[in-house]
Order: structure tokens, then C-alpha cells, then sequence
């Protein structure tokens, strides 16, 4: 190949260079490195250890009248002994597949498949329950989520939307940002799978981050550092803002209504929107201005021309065709479907996504993608496979009740213990958990139930306790493995392992501690406290 075709071989304009398949690899750092050799042999023992040597106090004397859901007719089923059996076997996978997913010591989907495999061998779920997860709902939407992106790619207009995005407003990094902050809070009013809005979005801000003069790998800068960082956590805090905006927050209405409570859509949008754009206002001014912030040079395109080379470049793509005219309508007929569910029909999201990617594979002169062009990351898919399995064993186990009904017992939690003291263990430990656990359907089936167990136990409203804990569901953007979205944004290679750690956990803790602010004010206002957390 000669100099010039080489010369050609990347543009940083050219949308095709970040499908999700041709996204580098990035090299582990050699902490990371120590980590995956230690995780396989650790992960072995912790398996063997529980499974076989381990005694357990409180999984030995559970007490079966707190078991709930499945758990309930697997005891019945299977008698005591055999239950206990399949609890160390559920604990014993449990914690060897967080060594795993934590160390990378093999790739995360294949550790799903060791999790879902793990599970049918030890008889903790049938057959049919574990494998039945990749046909999840929220499975199915996200991989038709995905054929709607690969649409918007392969007809460029993501290309020309994110040309004419810069051109209008890539002036400076600041209007960049809080273009994206809107970009992301209206998306996520529409689209209730993260992965998909993450597949949607990274086309369009890693060609910003080029013109930025970032460029992953070596070329890394705290522009790219910020717009990645900034996206994954806007794509799950704007999430947040809106009950339709994760398949997990349904979850947790339904799980809070069944129980006796009132929450609806308003409701939810009163309390959870305002706290999400606040939320999603500091974290800009903590990744821009505190952790990574930007030098003189990185606050404007680095391409060379400037915005001219830009302007230049939309106009060499001509006028609208009409392939990016019938993907937009089938876009735009898709969001209007998801929007208006429950007003002006009663299509589950899934089915509209099912109806939008029929139409945009048919043949003959009608849709406008063939299968060879989308963009699907099946190890993703299978990843999340491996979660949806992990929380049914929960279930069919009751292992998360068991353990914390041990741990409540072990801090001496009583009758006697202020509101305030619950308020803080429920909501830090659903938002810390989420640096353990790779599935907000799992966080959501564990902690949501253990709040409004809590709150009827002590005597407290449904909602004082839930509502809280349901709000902090899409915290899930500190380690790459902490969700979807997580995963496939780290291999963009626009920033390290300790990059997002730091930038993610001090989030985190702030959004906590916000927490406790929002139940003292709007929580108690709209009737939701008891007398406020304190």
C-alpha cells in the first residue's frame, strides 16, 4: 500500500471509523494486567471455597416465612436441604463472576456464559430460566435499538447531523457540552434503552472529539477525556429524569405500586427531572473545570481550517438523499410511538422498535439497511445475558433478602433506629452496589423490594423509602463494567481505567449526598417524608 493510501485510510470526519466493531483495542495498563492474571485462579477458589468448604451462619439459619417471589415454591419444591444447597451454589457463582467482571481476566461475555451455564449445572435456575434471558424484553429492544443506529450511520445522516452540530455549535467546548446535556436529557425522554442512546450518540462525539484533537490511544486529551465521560453519565443520570427512561425505573414503579404506593409518570417527573439536570449540571462542572479541565488550545477545533474545513465538508455531502429522509421518518415515527404510549396507543416500546427495524431491513426500494450493514455488539447482548440470569438466581434463591436480613441483624439495626440512619444505608448501598453489580434489573429486584420491606417494617410510607432508592437505579457509570453503555464507551480508548474511576465515584458520592439534601426539600414538600431524613 503507498504513503497516500495509507494517508486515507483514517478520516476522523468519516462516521464509518467508529462503528463499534472497528473501535481499537485498547491496552491493558499493568495494574490491569496483574488483575486479569489473579482474577481466573481467585475467581476458582472463591467458587470452590463457598461451594464446598465454606460454613455460613446466616445462610445455615434462614428463616423461610422472609423468603419471597420464586423463592417461595423452589422451598416448597426442593425442602430445606436441597434449598440450601442451591443458595451456596448461587453465592458461590455469584461472587466467582464479580472476581471476573471486576479483573477482566476473560472477556465479560464470556463470563456471562460461565454465570449462565454455572447456574443450570447447579441446578440454581432450570434451563428454560436461564437461557430464556436473551429473549428479555429489554434484550430484544436493545438489539432493534441498535439496527435503528446502524440506519442513521449507514445513510450518514449522523455524519451530516454531527457536522451540522459543530458548524452551529462547535464554536467552543462549552457550547459543545451543554449541547450534548440537552441532546441526552431529550433522547432519554424517548428512548428507554441506554445501550442504544450510547450506539446512537458515539459516532457523533467521537468525530467531535477529533476535531477537538482527540483521537484515542496516545492521542488522548481532556477534551476526549470530558466528552466521553460527560456522555456515558448523561446517557444514565438524563435517564434518570424520566420514569420511561430505563426498563429498570418501570421495574421499580411497578415493584412500588404493587405494593400499595402511588407513583405515575408525573410523579415520578416532578422529583426525578429536576435532581437529574442538577445532577448532570455539577457533574460538567467537576469533569471540566475540576478533574480534567480543558487547556487553552482544547477549547477549540483542532482540524485544520477551523470551522471553514468543516462547513466545507457538510456542503461536499450535497442535499438531503432520500435514504436519509425515509431514516429519519422511520427515527422520528419511532420516538413519536415511544413517546405517545399509553395516550394514543398501547404498543409496548419493544414492539415499536420491532415495527421500525422491519421496515427499515425490507427489501426492494422499501427499507434502507441490509443485515451486513448494522452494527450489533453481540458480546454486549451475551454480557447482558449473563446479569438478566444472575438476577433470576437472586430471585429463585431469595439470597439477596437472606443476606441482608443478616447484615441489618449484624449492625443491630432495631424498632429504635432513626429514619435517617435507614434513609442512608437503603440509598448508599443501592448506589454504591452499583459498583458490583452489572445489572439495574438486578440492583432494581434487590434493593427496591428491601426499602419498601424496611419502611413497612418500621412502621414508615412505601414511598419514603422506595421512591429514594429508585431514583439512584442509573448510577451505573464508574467502571467499565458497571453497565452497557459503560463497556462499550471505555473502548473508545479516550480514557484510562483510573480516569473514570476517579471522575465516576466522586459523582457518585456527591449525587448520594445530594440525596439527602433533595429528601430535606423536595421530597418532604411533596409529602413524600415522614418529617424530612432527619
Amino acid at each position: 500500500m503507498s504513503t497516500v493510501d495509507i494517508n486515507k485510510v483514517f478520516d476522523p470526519l468519516d462516521m464509518n471509523n467508529y462503528r463499534i466493531e472497528q473501535l481499537p483495542h485498547r491496552p491493558k495498563s499493568g495494574f490491569e494486567r496483574w488483575m486479569a492474571y489473579l482474577g481466573g485462579p481467585l475467581a476458582i477458589l472463591a467458587f470452590i471455597a463457598l461451594y464446598w468448604f465454606v460454613d455460613i451462619p446466616f445462610l445455615n439459619h434462614f428463616n423461610p416465612e422472609r423468603l419471597t417471589g420464586d423463592a417461595v415454591a423452589r422451598f416448597a419444591k426442593l425442602g430445606s436441604t436441597e434449598f440450601l444447597r442451591i443458595n451456596y451454589a448461587m453465592l458461590a457463582i455469584f461472587l466467582a463472576a464479580i472476581i471476573l467482571w471486576i479483573t477482566e481476566a476473560v472477556p465479560n461475555y464470556l463470563t456471562s456464559l460461565f454465570v449462565i451455564i454455572g447456574m443450570v449445572l447447579t441446578g440454581v435456575t432450570s434451563e428454560k430460566t436461564a437461557y430464556a434471558q436473551l429473549g428479555h424484553p429489554v434484550m430484544w429492544l436493545n438489539i432493534l435499538s441498535f439496527v435503528l443506529a446502524s440506519m442513521l450511520v449507514k445513510t450518514q445522516v449522523a455524519k451530516r447531523f454531527a457536522l451540522w452540530f459543530v458548524v452551529h455549535f462547535g464554536k467552543n467546548a462549552t457550547r459543545i457540552f451543554f449541547s450534548f446535556i440537552v441532546i441526552n436529557i431529550v433522547l432519554s425522554a424517548f428512548i428507554s434503552a441506554t445501550t442504544a442512546k450510547a450506539a446512537i450518540l458515539l459516532p457523533i462525539f467521537m468525530v467531535i472529539a477529533a476535531i477537538y484533537g482527540a483521537t484515542g490511544g496516545k492521542n488522548k486529551n481532556n477534551f476526549g477525556r470530558n466528552i466521553v465521560l460527560q456522555n456515558l453519565f448523561q446517557i444514565n443520570i438524563g435517564a434518570s429524569g424520566f420514569m420511561t427512561g430505563s426498563g429498570a425505573n418501570l421495574l421499580a414503579v411497578s415493584i412500588i405500586v404493587g405494593a400499595g404506593a402511588t407513583l405515575g409518570y408525573q410523579e415520578w417527573f416532578a422529583v426525578a427531572f429536576p435532581l437529574s439536570l442538577l445532577i448532570i449540571i455539577i457533574g460538567w462542572i467537576v469533569g471540566t473545570k475540576i478533574m480534567f479541565p480543558l487547556k487553552k488550545e482544547e477549547q477549540v477545533p483542532q482540524i485544520e481550517g477551523g470551522m471553514q474545513r468543516l462547513k466545507e465538508e457538510l456542503q461536499k455531502m450535497g442535499s438531503m438523499k432520500k435514504d436519509e429522509y425515509k431514516s429519519i421518518v422511520i427515527f422520528m415515527g419511532v420516538l413519536f410511538m415511544w413517546a405517545t404510549k399509553g395516550y394514543l396507543h398501547n404498543i409496548g416500546e419493544t414492539a415499536v422498535a420491532f415495527i421500525g427495524a422491519v421496515i427499515a431491513l425490507i427489501p426492494y426500494g422499501i427499507g434502507i439497511v441490509k443485515w451486513n450493514d448494522l452494527d450489533i455488539p453481540w458480546h454486549l447482548m451475551i454480557f447482558s445475558a449473563g446479569a438478566y440470569t444472575l438476577g433470576a438466581g437472586l430471585d429463585a434463591t431469595n439470597l439477596a433478602g437472606t443476606s441482608i436480613d443478616a447484615i441489618f441483624n449484624s449492625l443491630g439495626i432495631s424498632e429504635s433506629t432513626p429514619f435517617g440512619v435507614l434513609f442512608a444505608i437503603l440509598t448508599g448501598a443501592m448506589i454504591f452496589s452499583a459498583l458490583l453489580f452489572q445489572s439495574k434489573t438486578m440492583r432494581t429486584l434487590i434493593f427496591v423490594p428491601i426499602a419498601i420491606g424496611t419502611a413497612q417494617k418500621f412502621g414508615y410510607p412505601i414511598m419514603s423509602l422506595a421512591f429514594p432508592v429508585a431514583l439512584l437505579i442509573e448510577h451505573v457509570y464508574v467502571l467499565p463494567f458497571n453497565s452497557k453503555p459503560a463497556a462499550l464507551l471505555y473502548t473508545t480508548d479516550q480514557y484510562s481505567w483510573a480516569d473514570t474511576f476517579k471522575y465516576g465515584i466522586a459523582m457518585m458520592i456527591i449525587s448520594w449526598l445530594l440525596m439527602f439534601v433533595w429528601g430535606e426539600t423536595m421530597l418532604r414538600w411533596l409529602g413524600y417524608m415522614p418529617n424530612g431524613v432527619f
